[in-house]
């Protein structure tokens, strides 16, 4: 075997054995992994939007920062407010506001928590709460059953849990009411 054949194999050799070592599998845990991301696709700030029934405003919703997701859920983490408006968007019936918002495109509903209050302009009721939900669709807002809420009016405090009321808040029913109540009773 002649010199020249000797090196062709040795250079044949090393040549499988680096092929070889690069088929090799690597470890688990240096295996890359796939990361999709979650995070919003868009961020927008001082956002207003309104809602409107044959050219007359009917909703204003306001907030410092609104983020948009692939599911076309919306995101207000710094806080919304929503204005309810009546006679041809001319006068505020109510206001709807709290730390935190979200827009739930699956279930079209809007999740607010965080000091929550909603306030009657015309009724001077007030409620206090920590989680409401708003369905604009059906013209409602509501709490959970076993969410804590309080509604003061100019002559009354009133405590309980879980609410129903309509957008407006101009009737609602507390589910369980707790505290002491006035009964006028009729002459």
């Amino acid at each position: 075997m002649s010199s020249r054949t000797t090196w062709r194999h040795v250079g044949l050799s090393l040549t499988l054995m680096g092929l070889v070592a690069a088929c090799e599998t690597k470890p688990a845990d240096q295996t890359q992994k796939t990361v999709t991301y979650k995070g919003p696709l868009s961020e927008s700030t001082n956002v207003l939007i309104l809602y409107s029934d044959s050219a007359k405003l009917q909703i204003k919703l306001t907030a410092p920062l609104q983020q948009q997701f692939e599911n076309s859920d919306m995101v207000f983490p710094k806080s919304m407010k929503v204005v309810f408006y009546g006679d041809n968007g001319t006068r505020v019936i109510n206001t709807l506001e709290g730390n935190y918002g979200k827009y739930d495109k699956a279930q079209n509903l809007y999740i607010i928590r965080g000091n929550v209050k909603v306030r009657n302009e015309e009724k001077h009721q007030e409620l206090d709460t920590e989680e409401l939900f708003f369905n604009q669709q059906k013209g409602t807002i509501y709490t959970a059953k076993e969410t804590a809420v309080r509604v003061e009016t100019d002559t009354e405090v009133l405590t309980g849990f879980g609410l129903k009321a309509n957008q407006e808040f101009s009737w609602y029913r507390i589910l369980n009411p707790t505290g002491v109540f006035t009964v006028q009773q009729g002459k």
